[in-house]
C-alpha cells in the first residue's frame, strides 16, 4: 500500500473540515440528527464553527427560520468531485460473446 505524504493528507483533511463562521441547524427536540421534514415547527439551534468545535449561536422558532438564518448550503460546492477518465468504446451491434455458451 503507497503512503500518503503528510502536507497531502493535512490539505485533504482541511479541505473536508467546516470553514471559520461557518453555521449549522440542529433540531431542539427528542431524538438526534433528525431531518428538517420531521417536525418543521418545532424550534431549531443554530451552531456556529469557532475553528475547533461547534458553539451554541442561537435559537430559531422553526426550520424555515433557521434555514433563512444559516443561509445558502453552499457544502456541496466545496466536496471536491473525482476524475472521471472517458468511457471505453462501445461494443459493436449486434454484440456477440467471445466464447461460446453451452448448456450442460
Amino acid at each position: 500500500m503507497d503512503d500518503e505524504p503528510l502536507d497531502e493528507w493535512v490539505a485533504r483533511r482541511e479541505a473536508s473540515r467546516p470553514k471559520l463562521g461557518d453555521r449549522k441547524v440542529v433540531p431542539l427536540g427528542e431524538g438526534h440528527g433528525r431531518g428538517g421534514h420531521v417536525d418543521p415547527d418545532a424550534p431549531r439551534g443554530v451552531l456556529e464553527w469557532d475553528g475547533h468545535q461547534w458553539v451554541p449561536a442561537g435559537v430559531a422558532e422553526d426550520h424555515a427560520t433557521a434555514g433563512q438564518e444559516v443561509g445558502p448550503q453552499d457544502a456541496a460546492e466545496r466536496v471536491a468531485l473525482p476524475q472521471f477518465s472517458a468511457l471505453p468504446p462501445a461494443p459493436e451491434r449486434p454484440f456477440r460473446p467471445t466464447q461460446v455458451f453451452r448448456r450442460p
